[in-house]
């Protein structure tokens, strides 16, 4: 006879989708309204959308280059608009976002004030990699909230221009073999899949940690020449010390197997770009605050990424990110 006696833990088998997730979450604080929920709602609504667009991007012909270039002298690919546009489309309805920070667009978009309901900014990558992808490799959507304050809204630049450690919420949509929405409240970082077949986002892991340590590396070695003397040194330690290399060149990508497997993602400063790359404010801080819920480290040009005081909009930063002792392994060759 088979054992009868033990129950089963349905409670924690139960499919939760991201919406169920956020109303769980909004419960445990009391004095909430519901216009966080609306946002993440209407994100993941956004980024579902783009994950079609990405899946039929050959069939409807929209891969390659626009023709124009964004503000940051980049090349913009046709799908970098179509998702930037549906983004905007998706959250401007949304009564309670004051501000939309695109990386696409050189000047923030100010909807309402804090008076007409405006309580909180959006910044976002709508694309990241999107140069990947005419040969199917993974990008993504980046994104950050900031809650504005009272009166701030309708001066633009100045309402948004905090330290990543202001963020609220942080999360990434990774469009691969499978779309993969990745959040953080400050609570943990949870990861949930799109269910083709029921179209809703469901939770496949909750409070995920990097591991303490791994010997991986992901960085443009490419580039090495260029590269500051103290990160060539790091590259000829982790070479004599067994490491395997890992690069896509796209962040979401990285940084999401990073978050998985551990390691350390670098993009360091080049002649080319010697305050970095990578964009602080909708690229460094949403991942780096991603990295640190879940238990990772992430320095830029000057210490703890989430602690810089941003001076413009599209300010660039140095990236370290990853698991906290391989961190430590590149900061320790920075410091020397």
């Amino acid at each position: 006879m088979p054992d009868t006696t033990t129950t089963h833990d349905w409670a924690n088998d139960n499919l939760q989708s991201l919406q169920s997730h956020i109303l769980a979450e909004e419960q445990t604080h009391p004095e909430a309204t519901g216009d966080f929920s609306w946002i993440l709602s209407a994100i993941a609504l956004a980024t579902k959308s783009i994950a079609n667009k990405v899946r039929r991007a050959r069939i409807d012909d929209v891969l390659g280059e626009f023709g124009e270039t964004n503000t940051h002298g980049e090349a913009q690919q046709k799908l970098d608009l179509i998702a930037n546009d549906i983004i905007k489309a998706c959250l401007g309805a949304r009564a309670n976002i004051g501000v939309l920070v695109s990386e696409e667009d050189e000047e923030p978009m100010v909807l309402r004030t804090h008076a007409e309901g405006g309580r909180y900014a959006v910044l976002f990558d709508p694309l990241d990699g999107s140069s990947n992808i005419d040969f199917s490799v993974g990008v993504g959507t980046i994104f950050s909230i900031l809650r504005l304050e009272d009166g701030h809204a309708a001066k633009g630049v100045d309402a948004i221009l905090h330290h990543g450690a202001r963020q609220v919420a942080a999360g990434y949509v990774l469009f691969g073999s499978s779309t993969v929405f990745v959040l953080t409240t400050g609570n943990g970082v949870n990861m949930f899949v799109l269910d083709q077949s029921i179209g809703a986002f469901v939770l496949v892991e909750s409070k995920l940690q990097i591991p303490t340590q791994s010997r991986i590396y992901s960085i443009n070695e490419a580039n090495i020449d260029s590269f500051p003397d103290a990160y060539r040194s790091y590259l000829e330690w982790a070479h004599a010390s067994n490491y395997t290399s890992r690069y896509i060149g796209s962040m979401v990508a990285d940084v999401h197997r990073t978050l998985l497997k551990g390691g350390v993602f670098i993009y360091p400063p080049t002649e080319s770009h010697p305050d970095g790359k990578l964009r602080l404010m909708y690229e460094a801080n949403p991942m780096a605050m991603i990295i640190e819920e879940a238990g990772g480290r992430a320095i830029g040009n000057h210490g703890r990424i989430l602690e810089v005081e941003p001076d413009s909009l599209h300010q660039r930063s140095v990236v370290v990110m990853g698991s906290p002792d391989e961190v430590g392994h590149v900061e320790r060759f920075l410091n020397s």
